[in-house]
C-alpha cells in the first residue's frame, strides 16, 4: 500500500511540473569570445559585404536556443555569423551557381576558422551548398531589413564590455572602413537582373516578413585567396607578408592615398585555403581570412 501511495504522489508530482520556457528571442551584439581557435569581435553593421567560404551547420538538438536565445530550426533559412549582431538579415549569393537567399542570421559560428557563414540545412539545400563540400559565397546585409528585426526585440541592459582579449602578435594601424564596406557599391554593379525560380515558406517575425525566394544570377565563383590585412605602410605590410610564407603585396586604392594589402594565392581548392590559413594564423596574423575574388 505504501508503494503504491508513493507511486501516486510520484506521478502526481510529474504531471505537475511545469513545461520548459520556450526560448525568448532578444537583440544581441555581444563580447569577445573565443571559438574554433580564434578569436571574433561582435560589432553592429548594417552594410557588411564579404566573400568566403559557407558551410552546412549541424541539426543539433531539436529546438536548441541559438545565441540570442531564438529557436534553431534547421527546416528555416538560418544562419550563424561569428561576428554580426543577432538577428541580422543577409542576402547570401553562391558564387559557383549564381543562386542567392535572404537568411536570418541568429547564431554565433561556424566553428572552422575559414568559414564565412554556416547556412542551415535547409538554406543551404536551396542555394546548392552540400554538406561535405563548402561553397563560395557572397554575404550581404540587408541594412533595412535588419534594423527592421532588431527593432522587433527587446534589447538587454549593456554590460562590461571587454576591454582587451588575445589577438596575437600582428602589425597594426589605424586604417579606414574595411573592404567589404568599401565595395558594397561595386558588387551591386554588373549583376543583371535576376530570375525567380523557386519559392520557399517565408521567415515570419513580429511585423516584419522576410523574403523567402530563391533567385538566380549569373555564376561568378572566382579565385580563392588568403588574405590579410591592410597597411599605409608598404614597410608594415611586406613583414606581415613574410610572416604568412609566399604572401605578396599589392597596392589598392586611387588617389592621394595607397593602401597595401597581404594576399596569398590564389589557392586551388577550399582545402588548400584552410591549409594556408591554419599557418597564417599559427604566425600570428590573427586578421586573416578567405576571400573569393
Amino acid at each position: 500500500m505504501r508503494a503504491l501511495a508513493a507511486g501516486l504522489l510520484l506521478l502526481a508530482g510529474c504531471a505537475a511540473a511545469p513545461p520548459a520556457p520556450a526560448p525568448q528571442g532578444r537583440y544581441l551584439v555581444g563580447e569577445p569570445y573565443a571559438l574554433g581557435g580564434r578569436w571574433s569581435y561582435p560589432r553592429e553593421d548594417t552594410t557588411l559585404v564579404e566573400t568566403g567560404l559557407a558551410s552546412v551547420l549541424p541539426d543539433g538538438p531539436a529546438g536548441r536556443a541559438t545565441a540570442n536565445g531564438e529557436r534553431f530550426d534547421p527546416a528555416a533559412l538560418m544562419a550563424a555569423h561569428r561576428t554580426l549582431q543577432l538577428p541580422a538579415v543577409v542576402r547570401v549569393t553562391n558564387l559557383e551557381n549564381g543562386r542567392s537567399l535572404a537568411v536570418r542570421v541568429n547564431d554565433r559560428g561556424p566553428t572552422e576558422a575559414g568559414r564565412v557563414i554556416g547556412l542551415s540545412r535547409r538554406a543551404a539545400t536551396l542555394l546548392g551548398v552540400a554538406v561535405d563540400r563548402p561553397a563560395r559565397v557572397r554575404v550581404a546585409v540587408d541594412g533595412a531589413l535588419s534594423r527592421a528585426v532588431a527593432g522587433a526585440l527587446p534589447r538587454p541592459q549593456d554590460g562590461p564590455r571587454v576591454e582587451t582579449a588575445p589577438v596575437g602578435t600582428v602589425d597594426r594601424e589605424s586604417l579606414a572602413p574595411p573592404e567589404g564596406a568599401r565595395q558594397a557599391m561595386r558588387v551591386r554593379e554588373g549583376r543583371g537582373p535576376v530570375v525567380p525560380v523557386a519559392a520557399e515558406e517565408s521567415t515570419s517575425l513580429p511585423d516584419v516578413e522576410l523574403p523567402g525566394a530563391v533567385t538566380q544570377g549569373a555564376p561568378e565563383a572566382g579565385a580563392l585567396y588568403v588574405e590579410g590585412s591592410r597597411f599605409t605602410s608598404q614597410e608594415l605590410a611586406g613583414r606581415q607578408a613574410a610572416r604568412m610564407g609566399g604572401a605578396r603585396v599589392q597596392p589598392v586604392g586611387t588617389g592621394r592615398r595607397t593602401e597595401w594589402l597581404v594576399r596569398l594565392g590564389p589557392l586551388n581548392s577550399a582545402a588548400e585555403a584552410d591549409r594556408a590559413l591554419e599557418a597564417a594564423l599559427r604566425a600570428g596574423v590573427s586578421e586573416a581570412r578567405v576571400v573569393v575574388d
